[in-house]
């Protein structure tokens, strides 16, 4: 059954009230120097309605995201690109981390080849993203820039319909509707607090309220979350990476022991201001469209593990609706991960 409109709003409030707790708290404000981590990580993750542990949804709404990353050594950044980050941040150990990454959307008919009424619209998006990160012993901080394209200079029809065809897979008929092309540029922000709870019989348990939010041409909104782990070395990371928008812990870790890892589950509200791959061009008008819903709420759960400087994870997503007349009940879609440390 899909999350009432209420009930996804008092989540938000619930959560909004708990984050403003967590940032007055003496302890969060608390500005420790985590451990020095010199090496550089880089990642690759994919997420795919059929990446899933569930069944249910294959190529429908938002049904393929890759990514590629990098993120820096501790404090090793250019002095420009530290001064700026310490002057949006103030005093934490940096980092900073570059991305590229596709997301493909489509709507749940793939096989029309003409335009389906009240559904998705065919769209790809290809962005590249800069971060600068900064970190206490209790939070991490996150602002940075998304620039690209939304359209067919994306490369979504060609990957999706590429890959089924290398699989034998039937391909998705409606790809020259897509939404054209357009720029995209994008701003965000967000932070995260580490709040340990308790460790009992050699396991640690802890929570990671975060607020995050982006302005621009792809997407606008607002999100308040928080996730609950345990399991062992919770103080290597802040949570599992996404690919955004999503609560995303990034790919930034330090493995304080030599073997850690963590299950979890978190829950996240959304009040999105414009969406442009359900909205259409942000420049034109007539392009095929949905109504957006305001409030969009998010499930997930999953483990992540470290060994030898290597991290892997995967995260299973529940998703409210993001549009009008969409299928009723939850969309689910997997996140899997991988990072290694040179």
């Amino acid at each position: 059954m899909p999350i009432p409109n209420n009930r996804a709003t008092k989540i938000s409030h619930a959560l909004g009230m708990s984050l403003a707790v967590a940032a007055f708290s003496p302890a969060v404000r608390a500005h420790a120097a985590p451990l020095d981590d010199p090496y550089g990580t880089f990642t690759a993750q994919v997420e795919n309605d059929a990446v899933s542990t569930l069944k249910g949804t294959s190529d429908q709404y938002y049904t393929s995201g890759l990514r590629l990353g990098w993120t820096s050594g501790t404090n090793n950044q250019p002095p420009a690109i530290s001064n700026l980050n310490r002057l949006i941040w103030g005093d934490g150990t940096q980092r900073i981390a570059l991305g590229l990454q596709q997301s493909i959307f489509t709507p749940r008919d793939t096989q029309s080849r003409a335009i389906v009424p009240n559904d998705r619209p065919y769209a790809g998006v290809l962005l590249a993203t800069v971060n600068l990160l900064s970190d206490t012993d209790l939070s991490r901080s996150v602002a940075g820039i998304q620039a690209g394209v939304m359209g067919s200079y994306a490369g979504g029809y060609q990957v999706q319909n590429g890959f089924h065809s290398i699989i034998g897979d039937t391909p998705n008929l409606g790809w020259r509707h897509q939404l054209p092309n357009q720029p995209i540029l994008q701003i965000q922000a967000g932070r995260i607090w580490r709040l340990p709870l308790i460790s009992r019989y050699g396991l640690s348990t802890d929570v990671l309220p975060e607020i995050n939010g982006a302005a621009g041409d792809f997407r606008t909104y607002g999100q308040l979350g928080a996730t609950f782990r345990i399991g062992q070395g919770l103080d290597s990371d802040f949570g599992t990476p996404r690919i955004s928008p999503g609560l995303d812990g990034t790919d930034a870790y330090k493995q304080t022991r030599p073997f850690a890892w963590y299950a979890f589950a978190g829950v996240d509200g959304q009040a999105v201001g414009y969406d442009a791959t359900l909205q259409g061009s942000t420049f034109r008008s007539g392009e095929p469209h949905v109504s957006k819903v305001w409030d969009v709420g998010e499930m997930e759960a999953g483990a992540a593990f470290m060994f030898h400087g290597v991290r892997v994870s995967y995260t299973q997503t529940w998703q409210t609706q993001e549009f009008k007349h969409a299928k009723a009940g939850l969309f689910n879609f997997g996140s899997l991960a991988l990072s290694a440390k040179f």
